[in-house]
């Protein structure tokens, strides 16, 4: 016999093996068992998802001779005539080759015959709503008054093309999109019956492939297993024959953007090309990867959080911490980019070059003309980032005499970076208050650093070098653009900062306990450290003091009684 794809083969032939679909099927099923079958019906949904499956089994299941819970027997003559399409009584129309009003006068004059065996005589029409308006109003009478013996069953994937008049003449039923776990499941089982070894980590990933199809999940499973055929499949082998790539890719390639590293997001594109990936399908698994990180970082319960993103335990592990690297703004504005890049693709013949456009757009924000928040928010921090940097090559004195080219600015020499730190640091400080459209408030009393205790002035000192020690780009750059200083109380640490982001991180018992004992590991100090929020346009060198200017103040006043 000459060889069946899977989804041909082992499509379901009663209703208890249709998965995903448990709400039509008991509802057929009561139906049949209480004899209350109705005359017209239409099945809409995506493609993939049973709808031309469940109508063959409905319509065994109205002729079945002796019946099984509402289920065909699949022994009877008339089951197996069905089952092997040779019944008079099912007749299969597909609307998209037979849309005109003489194909529907057929049907109008053939349903004047009763069957000539079985109860019923059932029709099932396929893509409906690609009837034509003319047949439409042709089928309009004889789905409204069939004959008794008569059964019309109408598939469609676009429900809203249909006439509300046809409608009003159907039950309807919604088929659902597939669940990765119940695809999973169903192929893990077809598997053993092929006795085929296939890797879990491999089924899943087909199973999400497949988009809530099991029609698409069985033929890329048909597909990877005819390349390695005679073999074990794994989760490479699946990736190497659809095209994709692992999902350390995305937290590699993310780790670059956040870090502006335009050359190796390139180099990494270039390896996933010469891999022979398909780009199209690299940006939409992209896009799945940042909203799952999106959802981590925005949903507060573990157990809900594993329900939606729908990953094991160790995947969302690495997604917690891959998501410590990015705020919720990045993120959105990444998923916004990458989702138009998506669109476009799929018509561009120059998919490459899009995406290279598309990464450094994400790397430098500056480039993007939609200037809304998510990109205004991505210039600072970068702008941001790169003040500190030029500060801190100034406060090591690595420009004392010589010129110094800072990065891909092309600042250099030390009047320019000074120029571009002081300019940096004015529209750092002022940038929230431009962008909620507030002018600065103006200057009130200062808090003013009397007597600084001795274990603080020996963190003040090394308060920079902390900084720079701390491994997570995210919080590394939070604290280098927030400030530190004296509390109230003239004991505690108070960190300052204007971000919200940074404020809701620091605030966090556990990140702040982190912070605290790393403090303590890198001096032998404990400190009690208070985490507040600066008000929208307040500027804190009008209200309070760095401690690391307090120390370096007395540095200089030391220094100058000692000269005279």
């Amino acid at each position: 016999m000459a060889y069946q794809a899977l989804y041909r083969k082992w499509r379901p032939l009663e209703f208890e093996d249709v998965k995903g679909q448990e709400h039509i099927v008991t509802t057929l099923k009561n139906q049949i068992r209480a004899d209350r079958i109705g005359h017209a019906y239409l099945f809409c949904g995506t493609r993939g998802t049973g709808k031309t499956t469940v109508a063959k089994i409905f319509a065994k299941a109205v002729n079945c001779e002796h019946p099984v819970d509402g289920s065909p027997c699949g022994e009877c003559p008339t089951c197996k005539a069905i089952a092997e399409g040779r019944s008079m009584n099912v007749i299969e129309i597909d609307a998209a080759s037979n849309n005109g009003v003489d194909n529907i006068r057929e049907i109008r004059d053939e349903v004047q015959y009763s069957p000539t065996e079985g109860r019923y005589k059932v029709y099932i029409i396929d893509e409906v709503h690609m009837l034509s308006i003319g047949a439409f109003n042709a089928l309009l009478k004889t789905l409204e008054e069939p004959p008794a013996y008569v059964i019309f069953i109408l598939a469609t994937t676009e429900a809203h093309k249909i006439p509300v008049t046809i409608l009003s003449r159907c039950q309807r039923y919604d088929f659902h999109r597939i669940s990765i776990e119940t695809i999973a499941g169903r192929l893990s089982q077809l598997m053993e019956a092929e006795h085929i070894n296939v890797e879990e980590k491999a089924i899943r990933y087909v199973a999400k492939a497949a988009d809530g199809s099991m029609r698409d999940a069985l033929s890329l499973l048909d597909q990877c297993i005819a390349f390695y055929l005679g073999q074990d499949l794994k989760y490479e082998n699946v990736l190497e024959v659809l095209g994709a790539v692992d999902t350390a890719v995305f937290a590699e390639m993310l780790s670059y953007i956040l870090k502006a590293d335009t050359y190796a997001c390139m180099q990494l594109l270039e390896q996933i090309i010469m891999q022979g990936r398909d780009l199209g399908q690299f940006v939409s698994d992209f896009v799945w990867y940042l909203r799952n990180l999106l959802l981590v970082k925005t949903t507060d319960d573990e157990a809900k959080a594993e329900d939606i993103i729908d990953v094991s335990a160790d995947n969302l592990e690495q997604l917690k911490k891959d998501s410590k690297q990015v705020d919720v703004d990045t993120l959105m504005r990444y998923i916004r980019v990458l989702s138009e890049l998506a669109n476009e693709l799929k018509f561009s013949t120059q998919k490459r070059i899009k995406v290279e456009v598309t990464l450094i757009k994400l790397t430098r924000p500056a480039m993007e003309q939609r200037q809304d928040m998510g990109d205004v928010i991505s210039r600072i921090t970068l702008l941001e980032q790169e003040m500190q940097e030029a500060m801190e090559a100034l406060k090591n004195g690595v420009a004392a005499g010589t010129p110094f080219a800072a990065g891909t600015q092309g600042i250099s020499g030390m009047a320019d970076i000074a120029g571009a730190a002081g300019n940096a640091s004015s529209y750092a400080g002022n940038a929230s208050g431009y962008a909620a459209g507030m002018a600065v408030s103006q200057p009130v009393q200062k808090r003013v650093i009397e007597a600084m205790p001795e274990d603080i002035k020996q963190l003040a000192k090394q308060w920079d070098s902390i900084v720079h020690s701390i491994e997570e780009p995210l919080k590394r750059t939070h604290l280098l653009n927030s400030h530190v200083t004296l509390a109230e109380d003239g004991q505690s640490l108070e960190l300052m900062t204007s971000s919200p982001t940074a404020y809701e991180l620091f605030s966090r018992e556990d990140d702040k306990a982190e912070l605290v004992a790393l403090i303590e590991e890198r001096t032998g100090i404990h400190v009690n450290l208070i985490v507040t929020k600066l008000q929208d346009g307040e500027d804190f060198q009008n209200r309070f003091t760095d401690i690391r200017e307090s120390v370096n103040m007395e540095i200089e006043v030391d220094d100058k009684e000692e000269y005279i």
